[in-house]
């Protein structure tokens, strides 16, 4: 009984983690600028390997197998926002400006009008 409530739970972490990875890279290719490429994949690279390593850690049980995952997330929840804040400073410094609304009207794209 305890088992297959574990086994549920650990297939609906993994399969909620890789559709939050999906989603990260649907935002990486469909966002305009570097700023809103950052937010799609900073929030979906620090969510996904939480829910993954969530649910590999309910499949291995207390071992030294589950330290090392915890080690990983430990490592990933630290270096995923610092990277993300790193790559927007570095955008910041060369120039980069964020796509505006009135940018998308200026150059013929859609308006929020409608």
């Amino acid at each position: 009984m305890t088992e297959g409530i574990l086994n549920v739970a650990s297939a609906l972490m993994l399969l909620g983690g890789g559709a939050f990875a999906v989603i990260g890279g649907v935002g990486l290719v469909r966002f305009p600028d570097v700023y809103t490429r950052l937010h799609a994949g900073g929030i979906t690279d620090t969510l996904a390997p939480l829910l993954i390593i969530g649910g590999l850690l309910l499949q291995s049980g207390i071992s030294v197998l589950s330290f090392k995952l915890l080690l990983i997330l430990l490592f990933l929840l630290f270096t995923t926002p610092t990277a993300s804040h790193a790559t927007a400073r570095a955008a910041m410094a060369a120039g980069l400006k964020p796509v505006t609304h009135e940018d998308s009207a200026a150059s013929g794209g859609p308006s929020s009008s409608t």
